[in-house]
């Protein structure tokens, strides 16, 4: 349940155009589809997947971690770890297992299936989008666990792209239909409260001791 004393305590401290910056970005924030990366060993990847989510409304980022523990690379993602949530899994199973339970079809993306070409892909279904590395791939046991396979139509002689620039093709054909369509992707009231809450903490300095100081005066 949202304090929602505290939010309008701390966007009281934020600037009107702040404040309004919020609103307009979290219009256009989803949930009907989230991003999956799994081990992708060059950082700067992971982060520019990440930036791309924020850039074209994706709110959640889901990372598996199974076999290269990493940072993300904040000078890549330019800030975007702030406004994006970051969902981190040692397993494939447990993300599996995760989305799953949130109504999610798995889709993994690659050119070596038929499935589905990018513009026919279905985009009614709420899906989680997995990503693996250009060399490698996605594991088998994402690939045997897919509800389904998308992949971007090219003509070339290439065979793939780096993870970073599938994904921007990706999320932003698909959020542009999305957006397009008449399918509730917007977040709920609750969750649009929740996120300015965790917005305007990120936004203050000192959030810490402004918060202890807030609830000292303000016992709950």
């Amino acid at each position: 349940m949202i304090d929602l004393d505290y939010l309008a305590f701390l966007e009281n401290i934020l600037t009107d155009n702040r404040k309004s910056n919020f609103l307009k970005v979290l219009e256009n924030r989803t949930k009907h589809f989230t991003v999956a990366v799994e081990d992708v060993y060059q950082m700067h990847n992971t982060s520019a997947v990440m930036r791309s989510c924020e850039v074209f409304g994706i709110q959640e980022l889901n990372v598996i971690e199974q076999r290269f523990g990493k940072r993300i690379d904040k000078e890549i993602a330019l800030g975007a770890q702030k406004w994006v949530d970051i969902n981190r899994f040692d397993s494939v199973s447990g993300c599996l297992s995760d989305l799953r339970s949130k109504g999610y079809q798995i889709i993994a993306t690659t050119p070596h299936e038929k499935d589905c070409m990018l513009e026919d892909f279905d985009i009614t279904k709420p899906s989680a989008l997995f990503f693996g590395t250009e060399k490698e791939g996605l594991s088998q046991e994402i690939m045997d666990n897919a509800d389904g396979f998308l992949k971007i139509p090219m003509v070339g002689f290439t065979e793939s792209l780096n993870i970073s620039v599938s994904a921007a093709i990706i999320i932003q054909s698909l959020t542009n239909r999305l957006r397009r369509s008449d399918i509730n992707w917007k977040l709920s009231d609750e969750e649009i409260l929740a996120k300015r809450l965790d917005w305007a903490k990120n936004s203050i300095r000192d959030i810490k001791r402004i918060e202890e100081r807030y609830y000292q005066d303000n016992p709950r």
